[in-house]
């Protein structure tokens, strides 16, 4: 059985900075903190959080939507792959980014409770604000 489940946090950077990071492999690893490598383009393969995480980019609209497929180390072979939709508001404040992940196997709730603030809000909120 999988779920689907929405996150959201306000980042101190405009969409096209958030953006170029995400899909920068000096950007990806400098704001989360985790070695990644992006090959950015639909099709092209990435990793983040030093191999942990791997998957395809299936659509681009550059500073305001991504869509890849998402699937971790803790995944087993049974497991499909999920899916994650990142859409990229921007506000006075900087921009909302939100994160739709979809087909998250049941066992792996670790996302939703923690792990999406964890490993990529809190480290990008810090990443951006000292710039």
């Amino acid at each position: 059985m999988t779920y689907d489940f929405e996150v959201s946090d306000q980042i101190p950077a405009s969409p096209e900075e958030i953006y170029s990071a995400w899909m920068s492999s000096e950007g990806h690893s400098a704001m989360t903190g985790g070695q990644a490598h992006i090959d950015p383009m639909v099709g092209g393969a990435f990793d983040a959080w030093d191999g942990y995480i791997q998957g395809t980019t299936l659509a681009l609209e550059p500073s305001t939507r991504l869509v890849q497929t998402w699937r971790s180390a803790g995944f087993t072979v049974e497991h499909e792959d999920s899916q994650i939709e990142v859409l990229f508001e921007a506000n006075e404040a900087g921009t909302l980014v939100k994160v739709r992940h979809s087909n998250v196997p049941d066992d792996q709730r670790g996302y939703e409770e923690g792990g999406w603030q964890k490993s990529y809000f809190d480290p990008m909120k810090g990443y951006f604000e000292s710039k």
